[in-house]
């Protein structure tokens, strides 16, 4: 994580500085900010200018040393949302109590609160619910999977209901380990309770529940009436394209592709060709704007690749290869499933491969 510290006294830096050494023996990227005339090298700006900087700056932890009150103050022109907001947390002064103040489950407030406090010897001080009464929180393990999650309002149900010791669904499109947390049911795709999650009915799981979450990489897959839709990044984008086709037109075959595969921008793991486009600039324009890794590989690997693709005589005669994207998305997804096959537009070429993903449970 990279995180910044601020702290507003001499015994605040005391804390502040015994933080710092903890969190970067553990590899962590720390910087510590003073603002007190009394300390040298004070910062000149406002607080609430400093803290907005570490927001715009992306940070992954902001940390006040001092008064909850001066924190509250510094971040609310900053706050943007649980998605995107940094892990905030307020630290008395004397390092007694260590507070979880802000983005506690996605940002990961409520584990660095417990961090810091242990080498700290202090106390955490964590507020959410579903942590209080040691209940699933769909965040949570969204966050622990590596996914992004969507229809955070049916999230918001999800925790209402397990705190209110009502059931909610669980239905996933890849294969998991663990077992299933007390309050979830296991249903198939059509929100039916079931003991295989293939859609068999189970009668001891009782009603079909009202809110669930959906493990899926498919906008359109809505087993329940509130759906929380966790994405795991288990797709690869193969792409190929004329020499030096326009960047706009390759976004714009690309934003296509997952368009008719209902699927999420969030499920792609990365973009693949043929190593002949590792320089192609719309390409690399396109994995840098999606911040997606841009995969190529050889003739000789694609060629090596198994299944069954859509031969073409002139792509073959230009890069060795009878098909790129789709043999591309298939090997950079790990051999996975070819799911949208090949689809020419204006000089781009798309396919859509999904690797195997296992979901965890702790």
């Amino acid at each position: 994580m990279n995180i910044s510290i601020i702290c507003f006294s001499m015994t605040g830096l005391e804390t502040g500085e015994k933080l710092q050494k903890a969190l970067k023996t553990e590899g962590e990227q720390v910087t510590l900010a003073k603002k007190s005339r009394y300390l040298p090298d004070s910062v000149s700006i406002s607080t609430s200018q400093w803290a907005g900087e570490q927001f715009q700056a992306g940070k992954d932890g902001v940390i006040f040393i001092g008064a909850c009150g001066i924190a509250v103050r510094s971040i609310a022109p900053y706050i943007a949302g649980k998605k995107t907001d940094p892990a905030v947390l307020v630290i008395d002064e004397c390092g007694q109590f260590v507070i979880s103040l802000l983005s506690g489950h996605l940002g990961g407030a409520n584990e660095l609160a417990v961090r810091c406090a242990g080498y700290l010897h202090a106390t955490p001080v964590v507020t959410t619910a579903t942590d209080l009464h040691s209940r699933f929180a769909v965040d949570v393990f969204a966050k622990k999977n590596g996914c992004a999650i969507f229809h955070m309002k049916a999230a918001k149900e999800a925790s209402a209901a397990l705190l209110a010791g009502e059931k909610i669904g669980f239905y996933s499109e890849f294969p998991w380990e663990g077992d299933l947390p007390d309050g979830l049911v296991l249903c198939g795709k059509d929100g039916i309770p079931s003991t295989t999650g293939t859609g068999q009915r189970n009668a001891s799981a009782g009603e079909v529940p009202e809110t669930g979450i959906a493990v899926t990489l498919h906008r359109s897959c809505l087993p329940f009436t509130n759906t929380v839709h966790v994405v795991p990044p288990a797709a690869v984008l193969g792409m190929g394209c004329r020499k030096g086709k326009d960047a706009a037109s390759i976004q714009s075959a690309a934003i296509e592709c997952l368009q008719e595969a209902d699927l999420y921008k969030e499920a792609l793991h990365s973009i693949a060709s043929i190593d002949l486009k590792k320089e192609e600039p719309g390409l690399l324009s396109l994995a840098e704007s999606w911040h997606l890794l841009f995969e190529t590989f050889t003739e000789e690997e694609l060629k090596a690749v198994k299944g069954e693709f859509t031969p073409s005589k002139f792509v073959k005669k230009i890069t060795g290869v009878d098909n790129v994207c789709e043999r591309s998305a298939v090997l950079a997804s790990g051999q996975g499933t070819l799911i949208r096959k090949k689809t020419g537009r204006d000089g781009v070429t798309t396919a859509l491969a999904a690797g195997n993903r296992r979901i965890h449970f702790e």
